[in-house]
């Protein structure tokens, strides 16, 4: 028996906010993660009595936020001349994330890369160190999402970094779907360091250098890349990501904290996120 909570990403209903808290619950989840980068999320667009408003709707119905998505998208920190608007954009989701009582934003900040002198990597350091000094002012985290490079990559580079505040949000499909690296593995390497993890599964169907796969992400248009050639997202326990085994090397480091549902594709999301509830809930009750 393990003691992890169930989490699901209210925007993978597709539904408006409040439609996808009652869903959150109507399934089963404990916690919910909100996308809250444009439109009603927008931390710009919230004020205070809104804010509380959304969190007691959420208490209200028994849940709490897992975490708060804070992808601004495009090349992530990667870029010096993007950075000063994504750096206060993203401390402005770190406040958001404060008033509705979690502790974690996630994103993804770029492909790190292997060359720790190259121009690149200091850009995304110092954005990172930045972020991290405000993430420690506030008690929060600010977690760069798993997925671009392998996991000693992204060690070496949060090992760089003189705060505590940035952190991990550990997707171990990504790792199955585009490194190719073992997310069980990857588990005991990042362990200082995780924070939130997403509960996800897929193929790798022809490995590809993840420069290629988050450019198009980033910029589309790499030769009317067709990304289904590359890796699939499936549904939990029909992909490459042994669970049993992911479990078990999260409850080893002392992750207790949640497992959140992402369903990024398919056309059934709510049927896809149901079964991942009982699915967990069994794997979780073992």
């Amino acid at each position: 028996m393990y003691n992890n909570k169930i989490g699901v990403m209210v925007d993978s209903f597709r539904l408006d906010i409040y439609e996808g808290i009652k869903k959150a619950k109507e399934v089963g989840a404990q916690g919910i993660q909100i996308y809250a980068v444009s439109g009603f999320m927008d931390p710009d667009n919230l004020s205070k009595e809104k804010r509380k408003e959304i969190l007691d709707y959420i208490t209200s119905n028994g849940l709490e936020v897992s975490a708060i998505c804070g992808d601004l998208g495009g090349h992530g920190f990667s870029v010096a001349s993007d950075n000063p608007y994504k750096i206060e954009k993203s401390k402005k989701i770190m406040e958001l994330a404060k008033d509705l009582n979690s502790k974690v934003v996630t994103t993804h900040i770029g492909v790190i890369p292997e060359d720790t002198e190259s121009e690149k990597y200091k850009v995304m350091q110092a954005a990172c160190e930045e972020l991290g000094k405000f993430a420690d002012s506030l008690g929060c985290y600010f977690a760069i999402e798993t997925g671009p490079e392998k996991a000693e990559t992204l060690k070496k580079f949060l090992d760089s970094l003189d705060s505590n505040g940035v952190r991990v949000n550990y997707d171990p499909a990504n790792f199955v779907m585009v490194t190719g690296d073992d997310p069980v593995k990857g588990v005991y390497t990042l362990k200082d360091y995780i924070v939130h993890t997403h509960a996800k599964d897929g193929i790798m169907k022809k490995q590809v250098n993840p420069e290629v796969i988050y450019h198009y992400f980033a910029e589309g248009g790499i030769e009317d890349m067709r990304l289904e050639d590359y890796f699939i997202e499936t549904p939990l326990g029909q992909g490459k990501v042994d669970f049993n085994n992911y479990i078990k090397a999260l409850e080893d480091i002392g992750f207790n904290g949640y497992l959140t549902i992402e369903r990024e594709v398919g056309d059934s999301p709510e049927k896809d996120i149901r079964e991942a509830v009982v699915f967990l809930s069994k794997l979780l009750n073992n």
